[in-house]
């Protein structure tokens, strides 16, 4: 039996996303799909698209990240249909998370926003989550988008820094 190349990708992306216990981007399944070659951009990006059409996977966008996460419906149809991934692309993915796990649960789980306020000035909003746990949760309100966009850049790289300092400050 032939499998349509499209459901072989769909149920390696429901596969991931049940591996873990946090959201990966669209980014971390690209790392894995079209660095193994499964793929192109273009094909990932309308698989990605008609899981979400098909409720199998919800999205949600901060900033430049999209962070995707197995619906209940997803799980089902992974159950149901899962076997028809092979050992090796399963044995890729244990690997891949292997050797990627601890960098992309801290990239899932630093985030940083920005937005204009009623005030007219900026708000950077910073977290960090630990499973479903906000570890913390800041907001700083600045005098314009530009500064705002730099922290929220930054946050991502000094989240652990400024966390120990805040501790270390506070307690």
């Amino acid at each position: 039996m032939t499998q349509d190349p499209l459901t072989l990708y769909k149920l390696i992306t429901l596969y991931m996303l049940d591996r873990v216990t946090f959201p990966l981007t669209k980014a971390q399944i690209g790392d894995f799909i079209l660095g193994r070659d499964y793929t192109n951009f273009l094909t990932l990006q309308q698989v990605i698209a008609e899981l979400i059409d098909a409720e199998l996977i919800q999205a949600k966008s901060l900033r430049n990240r999209t962070y995707l996460e197995i619906t209940m419906e997803g799980k089902d149809t992974l159950a149901y249909f899962g076997n028809r991934i092979g050992d090796p692309i399963k044995e890729d993915i244990a690997a891949f998370f292997a050797d990627h796990e601890m960098d992309m649960r801290s990239e899932s789980a630093v985030r940083a926003d920005y937005y204009k306020s009623t005030s007219g000035e900026y708000e950077a909003r910073l977290v960090v989550k630990e499973k479903d746990v906000t570890v913390v949760d800041i907001t700083l309100s600045v005098p314009d988008e530009d500064t705002a966009s730099a922290i929220c850049a930054n946050w991502q790289a000094k989240s652990q820094s400024v966390y120990q300092f805040l501790v270390s400050e506070l307690f």
